[in-house]
């Protein structure tokens, strides 16, 4: 049986500057680099075969980081791991989210919008969790993956692994940059 492991990507230009970036094309910071090299050493002693990445230069950028530091040969680009479409908000302040947002789901300490014009929401991207899953586990049966993925969309991968509902999803502790998540049956929490 494989295991799968969640990294969300190190600290883009957007991050660093409070910004939402949803599916903008921002590049890693240097702290960033710096945290992809640190999660690296972390995952030595998991024996990651294969990384799958969201084809973002964030993403793509801390996926070749991590590869180059522990050997691993196989990445895969799979454009389902794309970040969350934040709709009118993308590229506005974090702050903004009142402004446009009439629905908020507030989990530790983040404000998760439910009805921005234009956003994907949250039901479409728990399915893109879901087939993605399905698609690894079919492919590396008896591999250890890693993907390495964004904030939401890894939220949702967390929640169709577990079979949570996505509102459960999102009550999980915040995925911040560089958290590492390992997907096991072991969890025992009610969603």
């Amino acid at each position: 049986m494989n295991k799968i492991f969640l990294i969300r990507h190190g600290q883009d230009v957007d991050n660093k500057n409070g910004i939402l970036n949803g599916r903008r094309d921002k590049e890693l910071t240097k702290i960033g680099r710096h945290q992809a090299k640190t999660v690296a050493s972390k995952l030595k002693n998991y024996d990651i075969q294969v990384i799958y990445t969201s084809p973002s230069k964030r993403t793509h950028e801390t996926a070749r980081i991590i590869a180059r530091e522990l050997g691993i040969k196989e990445t895969i680009v799979d454009k389902s791991l794309i970040e969350r479409d934040f709709g009118v908000l993308t590229g506005k302040p974090v702050v903004d989210i009142p402004k446009y947002a009439n629905k908020i789901l507030v989990a530790d300490g983040v404000n998760y919008f439910l009805d921005v014009e234009g956003a994907e929401n949250f039901s479409v991207l728990y399915v893109r969790g879901k087939k993605i899953l399905e698609k690894i586990n079919r492919k590396h049966k008896n591999k250890n993956v890693l993907i390495v993925t964004h904030g939401d969309i890894g939220k949702m991968i967390q929640a169709a692994f577990h079979s949570w509902k996505w509102e459960g999803g999102l009550r999980t502790p915040y995925f911040k940059n560089m958290g590492i998540l390992e997907l096991s049956h072991k969890l025992d929490i009610l969603r």
